[in-house]
């Protein structure tokens, strides 16, 4: 077995190796950026080396310096984790001729399977089905209209190199075709330096089940059941479960070994995913393999109680496979839910920020988190914004959902916008409970998971005061008036005092009352403009305990600055400590264009003067390699560009400025 490693990737997954190797008596290596000199795979590591600036061109992409550092440190192995250069296949080719061994495939089998339109050409000979489509070097726009046209519509355009959803573009019809390709080739190109595409039926109704295959040194290999990935958004998934519900045992067999067909047929070693289209009728059919370890991978370990990470150390080490195909056992049920930066109520626009507040659900044999984050860490604008993989099993699928449940209600996190009460929602929701799965469920159920919170947005505002005034009155007599707290106590002459205090949701600002008890030193009366409510509640630590009206229940908070956070079931009520300052946000002029998120600017597509018109793209951004466009939102004239292609600009910059031009009928209503 290796005696030193070196981990070329950083985030979770650095994390996730390490844990392994040191469990086998392995010395691991960290490489990082400028932004991760103090993260949390750095810190875990036995030894670490700084490879460069954040950007992930300018480090975690440079190869040669990676291997320099192997050699430097003496690791024997790398391994490349997932993302970044693992399936780059001058990476393998450079380690092999350095001397270093690749925890991963031969660079043929990377080759082979990096070109999606290649790698079904492949499975074509091995005889694994495939979804009709256009995969041929041909890349001319009226050749890819022409075989878009046969495949019939709803078509698929995919970057044939391509992967976490890049460089995708659904269309459903002819006269959207050419839009939709520039879109996905210039996505491609700045993704992956490649803007060839394919395209493929796009199947109204169907399932993403993938096969995890692994194949020794000596040619054999075995399949370690499947996986259902098709709740995804943007074609990136957001919850992975093992085994596919309603699978039929002969599918999975069939699936198994169509996958092991196709790792074979190129010479397979290691770890590999082969993703299948699966549709309502039990058919499949191969979409791509990933020649790597998936982010998913931690479900597969739950049902089958096998390491993964382990198990490519070993077959990387010459090793046979550890089990047979009817050695590998199946128990229980097993989900993974991905934990991102990002915001749901905003077409999922990737956040950055610092994680002020990060609370984890307590790990156990039915709980696991997958993290390479604590408090206090920033999510940056550089890499990809996944916080942690949240991962639970037990014995049914259905005991499994309860436990996801209980668990995200557990997760709590304040400083950066994040997916938890989203993914609370997509968990307990009954398409979801009923296996109701296609790639398509979170747009087909976007109003359940979309809809306002159950929460009662007055009753929080009530707790929301309650933990505001537990944390600003310290453990000293309330009633004492010379107290330097007195002025939150209700001592006054001759008069019960009602302390203001102004809390904002949104643009609205809510004026509540709060009184404190009488009789109880943990008694508060807090009016709100609709309600009243007589609250008994003490703060331990970010715990509020609180008697409200009878219903006596438990909330967790965190306020920073003037910002307050409360966690409520599953649920995430924000307010703000409001006081009347002005800035310069007060006087913003009407219909300024501000950046959604951190980001670069990749287009202006209007210039000072222009006559734009609503929904016209102004600007287009790019943020984690995905790309938003920043439209008009009324007709108008540009009064004013801030920035220009290549530029770097904050969330909330502002972009472009316009001039509305009033409606019509207001003009007439004018004169």
């Amino acid at each position: 077995m290796f005696r030193k490693i070196l981990i070329a990737n950083r985030g979770e997954i650095a994390c996730r190796v390490i844990q392994t190797a040191h469990r086998l008596g392995i010395r691991c290596v960290a490489v990082y950026s400028d932004a991760d000199a103090n993260a949390r795979h750095v810190a875990m590591a036995d030894e670490a080396f700084h490879i460069g600036p954040a950007p992930s061109s300018e480090s975690y992409l440079l190869g040669e310096r990676i291997i320099d550092v192997a050699k430097r440190s003496g690791a024997e192995a790398v391994h490349p984790g997932y993302g970044f250069l693992s399936e780059n296949t001058g990476f393998a080719e450079a380690c092999e001729a350095n001397g270093v061994v690749f925890i991963g495939p031969p660079s043929a089998a990377i080759a082979a399977m990096g070109s999606k339109s290649a790698a079904k050409a492949i499975m074509e000979k091995a005889g694994v089905p495939l979804v009709p489509g256009y995969h041929g070097d041909d890349q001319s726009p009226e050749l890819l209209k022409a075989e878009a046209q046969k495949c019939g519509y709803p078509v698929l355009l995919k970057a044939v190199a391509g992967g976490g959803g890049k460089g995708m573009r659904v269309v459903e019809r002819p006269e959207d075709f050419n839009d939709a390709l520039a879109a996905a080739q210039r996505e491609a190109m700045n993704a992956f330096g490649n803007p060839d595409m394919l395209i493929e039926r796009y199947l109204t109704r169907p399932r993403h089940v993938e096969i995890q295959v692994f194949c020794d040194h000596q040619g054999q290999g075995v399949y370690l059941a499947e996986r259902d990935c098709s709740v995804q958004r943007r074609h990136q998934k957001v919850i992975e479960e093992a085994p596919a519900p309603g699978l039929a045992r002969r599918t999975r067999k069939a699936m198994g070994d169509a996958a092991v067909r196709a790792a074979q047929a190129i010479n397979y070693v290691g770890a590999g995913t082969v993703e299948f289209l699966y549709d309502a009728d039990g058919s499949f059919f191969f979409m791509e393999m990933n020649t790597r370890l998936q982010v998913e991978h931690p479900v597969t370990e739950m049902i089958t109680g096998q390491d993964l990470v382990e198990w490519q150390l070993r077959i990387a080490d010459g090793d046979p496979l550890p089990l047979s195909q009817s050695e590998i056992p199946i128990h229980g049920h097993a989900l993974e839910v991905r934990v991102y930066a990002e915001d749901p109520a905003h077409d999922f626009l990737p956040a950055t920020g610092r994680l002020h507040y990060l609370r984890t659900p307590a790990e156990s044999d039915h709980v696991r988190v997958d993290t390479g984050v604590r408090e206090g860490d920033d999510i940056s604008v550089h890499y990809d914004p996944m916080i942690a993989k949240l991962i639970v099993w037990d014995h049914t699928r259905e005991q499994a959902i309860n436990r996801l449940v209980t668990a995200l209600a557990d997760y709590r996190i304040a400083g950066v916008k994040n997916n938890l009460s989203f993914l609370h929602a997509i968990a307990d929701s009954t398409p979801f409970r009923n296996a109701d799965l296609t790639t398509g469920f979170i747009d087909q159920h976007a109003g359940l998971l979309f809809g306002p919170p159950t929460i009662d947005n007055d009753e929080s505002l009530a707790l929301a005061a309650a933990f505001v005034m537990r944390q600003r009155q310290p453990a000293k007599d309330p009633t004492d008036p010379w107290s330097p707290f007195a002025s939150f106590s209700n001592w006054r002459l001759n008069a019960t005092y009602a302390e203001p205090l102004k809390l904002k949701v949104g643009d609205t600002v809510h004026t509540l009352q709060i009184r404190n008890g009488q009789s109880q030193d943990d008694e508060l009366t807090i009016t709100t403009e609709t309600g009243h409510y007589q609250i008994h509640a003490t703060l331990n630590d970010d715990q509020l305990d609180a008697t409200i009206n009878g219903h006596r229940q438990r909330v967790f908070g965190h306020v920073q600055g003037s910002d307050v956070t409360l966690f409520q079931n599953g649920e995430t009520f924000r307010c703000a400590v409001f006081r009347e300052t002005f800035g310069l946000g007060d006087v913003a002029t009407e219909g300024s264009l501000e950046a959604p998120m951190n980001g670069a600017v990749i287009s202006v597509q209007a210039r000072k003067g222009d006559t734009v018109t609503a929904g016209q793209t102004l600007v287009i951004m790019e943020a984690m390699k995905m790309e938003h466009a920043i439209k008009a939102p009324a007709d108008g004239v540009v009064s004013d560009v801030f920035f220009a292609e290549g530029d770097q600009v904050s969330e909330g910059a502002e972009l472009i400025a316009i001039d509305v031009v009033p409606d019509v009928m207001e003009r007439e209503t004018e004169t």
